[in-house]
């Protein structure tokens, strides 16, 4: 691109297309759309939930709260199961021991007969408001049959625990066991050394600014039950509602995504609540509107994390790793999810030997019930977890052999000359210069200087440490549950797109993912500027409509890596389209037609047309194109974080003083926004004052155009492949500080 709309395209910092109406305050989350007049007389919905973590339900007592100010109907489960309403499925293509297929109990979306947790919804009420909807709630008598319960990953897994489900008397919902078990022992009987640890990677409460929103009615112009959801993944909901729970057929049901006040993967599939909220509007042929609140959040969102693990290495006198066996019990929940159990039993495994040349492996995870809500997707989603179970690995091997830590690690990377390398989990890493990044790691942390500054802080009477981890990531969302694939909409590597070119002047372009606060929308439309060469303000990007478009949507940090590879080639597609109607109306080849700032023209001449007067002449005055595209396989980001912090022996305080990272995130389409989701993920995980350097690469195979304000452009062209070795810290050019305080 040489016209002047490069500086909008990608490697460029422009401001988020998102952020003015944001900031303005005129965001369009699903809370905010009763203000349309068909839903003038919504009804608030309010759950009545589980105070046991285990009980049978005897009998539920509606009449009093039937009788309250304002309401117009109380449901449980045993009126959704008389309704036919279906259960959620569970992980169906996940097996027990032996081969046996999964269990789970049957996961409804109002309990029917008994809880299995506390704040399982089990009845739900609908009234004017949504003071009197909570206050009848209050009213509904509920009495239980107190059942043992066990809530302890351990121990549901012992002998003679209290039974979750009553088809798996051992509380195993599905196991997996990956590697060669007989050669991990033989490797580890001749190891010069063995260390090993046990570890647990707490459970996290999956919490986002906006909580999860419903807002269901049935559309008067056509009959059909039109969902508005704070969610990441539309078409998955969609499918959800018709094929497994409602069983409605798919033009029944539309499903929309405004504004979304973040995801995590929390919003990915669909929850109890989505479903009881959408069969109350259809059942009751009014709009009916839940918001979470902040306790249900607590109480019944999908957790992430909650894993136990006794994990060990063994290594030759010298330190190379000889084999790896890790074992995990995985806290799922009471019910069993496909995301849930694939998290812990594929995902994690995928990357658990991250960034070393490990072959020999055993690793064996089993997916235990328990009385708690059920886990599912959140932030990494199982990465961090086997990421931090390798790094701590490396850390203990060090001190326990005496090899220095960073040594070690040097030691046991993959190399560049291995590449493309298969780890023992079969997956495929196309490319990494996984020592490259940890060589600028060290050096924009100023790893050789540690013991100066170690002293000085000894001066003041504290305690300073260095940290160190290098890891993998995984992209891509290809999980091979194919329960999981049905919801989602199907193949996780393929992704669908629209481009309408208008007469006004505008490319609108449409896709299934969909922006959840991240920027996805700017760096959408940055791709496109990119191929159609037109300032960003002509290109409008929309999504959130099932009625547009379906595909497998946001999840598993594919939006951009699958979502943006589809809108770049279809934007190409659509280019080569009218390239076409251009040679045909300017009576030359296809080959003498050339296409540049959104005008066609042929070459050597002054005899053009422009793109948006192509689409003046079309019928309808635009030119539409759809586009169907697929990578073809997961990309393996990587890097190095450095973290430093000072502790006060007399109080106990912890200050994070210096972070630094460096990570191979490939092409760059927006410095800003990248930036900001490397900056939120690690600071997501601490708060305080502190000195941050940060760096970004790609390869950028001699093209680097040097430094630019605010963020220089190293990467911005690159491939997802190799790190710019152009980068001199030692002149500081990428370093910043960001002081929160």
């Amino acid at each position: 691109m040489d016209s002047n709309n490069a500086r909008f395209g990608s490697g460029q910092a422009v401001l988020r297309i998102e952020d003015d109406k944001l900031l303005k305050g005129q965001g369009r989350f699903t809370d905010d759309i009763t203000d349309d007049t068909h839903y003038d007389d919504h009804l608030r919905l309010c759950f009545v939930r589980s105070v046991y973590p285990h009980a049978r339900i005897l009998s539920i007592d509606k009449s009093a709260a039937l009788a309250m100010p304002g309401v117009v109907a109380v449901f449980d489960g045993a009126d959704l199961v008389a309704a036919g309403v279906k259960p959620i499925p569970g992980p169906a293509a996940f097996k027990r021991a032996g081969g046996a297929p999964s269990v789970t109990p049957l996961r409804r979306p109002l309990a029917f007969e008994r809880v299995r947790y506390v704040g399982e919804a089990l009845a739900v009420v609908l009234a004017n408001t949504l003071e009197q909807a909570r206050d009848a709630a209050e009213a509904v008598v509920v009495e239980y049959e107190e059942l043992p319960m066990v809530v302890d990953l351990h121990e549901a897994a012992a002998a003679g625990a209290p039974v979750v489900c009553d088809e798996a008397p051992d509380n195993i919902s599905a196991e997996m066991r990956h590697g060669d078990a007989a050669a991990t022992d033989q490797a580890f009987s001749g190891a010069a050394h063995v260390v090993g640890l046990s570890l647990s990677n707490q459970r996290l409460a999956a919490l986002t600014l906006e909580p999860r929103s419903v807002l269901a009615m049935v559309d008067p112009s056509d009959g059909r039950l039109v969902v508005r959801m704070s969610t990441q993944m539309p078409s998955g909901i969609k499918t959800s509602l018709c094929k497994d729970i409602l069983g409605l057929s798919r033009d029944q049901v539309r499903v929309t995504v405004g504004d979304v006040g973040g995801g995590f993967g929390m919003k990915g599939g669909i929850h109890p609540e989505d479903a009881v909220t959408a069969w109350c509007a259809w059942t009751l042929k009014r709009p009916v509107k839940w918001i979470a609140e902040r306790s249900e959040e607590f109480l019944s969102g999908a957790p992430g994390r909650d894993i136990d693990t006794k994990a060990e290495l063994a290594l030759a006198a010298d330190g190379r790793i000889l084999a790896l066996r890790v074992h995990t019990l995985a806290n799922v929940g009471a019910y069993a999810t496909g995301t849930g159990v694939a998290i812990q039993l594929l995902i994690g495994p995928w990357v658990q030997t991250s960034v070393y040349d490990i072959q020999t492996v055993d690793f064996y995870f089993k997916a235990v019930l328990t009385n708690t809500a059920s886990v599912g997707a959140y932030r990494g989603a199982g990465r961090p977890e086997a990421i931090y179970i390798m790094e701590r690995l490396m850390d203990e091997a060090a001190r326990q052999t005496g090899i220095d830590r960073i040594a070690l690690r040097r030691r046991n990377m993959i190399r560049p000359e291995q590449m493309p390398y298969k780890n023992p989990m079969a997956q495929v890493y196309d490319s990494g210069r996984f020592e490259h990044v940890l060589d600028q790691g060290l050096a924009l942390a100023d790893w050789g200087g540690f013991a100066a500054r170690e002293a000085e802080s000894a001066r003041h009477g504290k305690w300073r440490g260095l940290g160190i981890a290098t890891f993998l990531e995984w992209t891509g969302g290809n999980v091979f549950d194919a329960t999981f694939l049905e919801w989602t909409g199907g193949n996780v590597f393929e992704e669908r797109m629209t481009v309408t070119v208008l007469a006004d002047g505008v490319i609108e372009v449409f896709s299934a993912v969909n922006g959840m606060g991240q920027g996805i929308a700017t760096s959408l439309a940055q791709l496109v500027v990119d191929v159609f060469d037109v300032p960003l303000e002509q290109v409008r990007v929309v999504l959130g409509d099932t009625d547009l478009g379906e595909g497998f949507g946001s999840a598993g940090s594919r939006s951009i890596f699958v979502g943006g590879s589809a809108v770049k080639v279809g934007a190409q597609r659509t280019v080569e389209h009218v390239r076409a109607m251009a040679a045909s109306t300017l009576e030359a080849s296809v080959q003498d037609i050339e296409y540049r700032a959104g005008r066609f023209q042929v070459k050597g001449t002054d005899l053009g047309i422009g793109l948006f007067e192509m689409a003046a002449r079309q019928p309808g005055g635009q030119i539409f194109f759809e586009s169907t595209s697929a990578v073809s396989g997961p990309s393996w980001p990587n890097g190095c974080h450095v973290c430093e912090i000072e502790l006060t022996p007399e109080t106990g305080e912890v200050a994070v003083v210096a972070y630094a990272s460096v990570n191979d995130v490939g092409k760059v389409v927006n410095p800003a926004i990248v930036i900001g989701q490397l900056d939120g993920g690690a600071m997501q995980g601490w708060r305080a004052r502190h000195d941050w350097r940060h760096a970004m690469c790609g390869q950028c195979r001699g093209g680097c155009p040097g430094p630019q304000w605010p963020w220089p452009a190293h990467g911005a062209t690159a491939d997802a492949a190799d790190i710019c070795a152009t980068v001199d810290f030692a002149a500081d050019p990428w370093r910043w500080a960001l002081k929160p305080d």
